[in-house]
């Protein structure tokens, strides 16, 4: 019983190595200590850095603490926002957005998008096919095209070389 206990503490003493050290190394060859970068967890805050200000500075105007949340939509954005449903026509939209809204048209437009290329995709997949089998019908493929195309490469050269 004691040499089973003394072979189970020399391994676990010897798996806990292991892990330090592989932590070790991964530490070191992280991407981020390559680039001369220090690594944070998840809860690590940064030090916070006041800036030095010169008492010579003059003392900027206080702004007003009240501003509408939000951002003023560009033209695009506009779009969008007509495109998505959100209003009837670009007149009705307010001079500032909410940002939650403008992402919302921008995602509505990107999945109306994606389904109007997966519906192409599909569109042009069933034309190729009905295309491919109207050849194959007419008894053409790519094989009697090549060697047609080659026959008259050939023909060009020898007259070029009789002549």
């Amino acid at each position: 019983m004691s040499t089973r206990f003394l072979l189970h503490g020399f391994w676990t003493h010897r798996l806990s190595v292991t892990h330090t050290d592989m932590n070790f190394v991964r530490s070191r060859l992280s991407v981020g200590c390559l680039f001369g970068q220090r690594v944070r967890g998840m809860c690590n805050k940064l030090p916070e850095v006041k800036p030095e200000s010169s008492p010579a500075a003059p003392a900027q105007e206080p702004r007003p603490s009240f501003r509408p949340p939000g951002c003023t939509p560009s033209n695009l954005d506009k779009k969008m926002l007509v495109w998505a449903g959100r209003f009837k026509s670009a007149e009705q939209i307010p001079e500032t957005v909410s940002y939650e809204t403008i992402d919302n048209a921008r995602n509505k437009i990107r999945v109306k998008a994606a389904y109007a290329m997966m519906a192409l995709t599909i569109g042009a997949c069933v034309v190729m096919v009905i295309m491919g089998k109207k050849a194959a019908g007419r008894n053409e493929s790519l094989t009697a095209y090549n060697l047609e195309k080659k026959a008259k490469w050939r023909e060009e050269i020898d007259k070029e070389k009789t002549q």
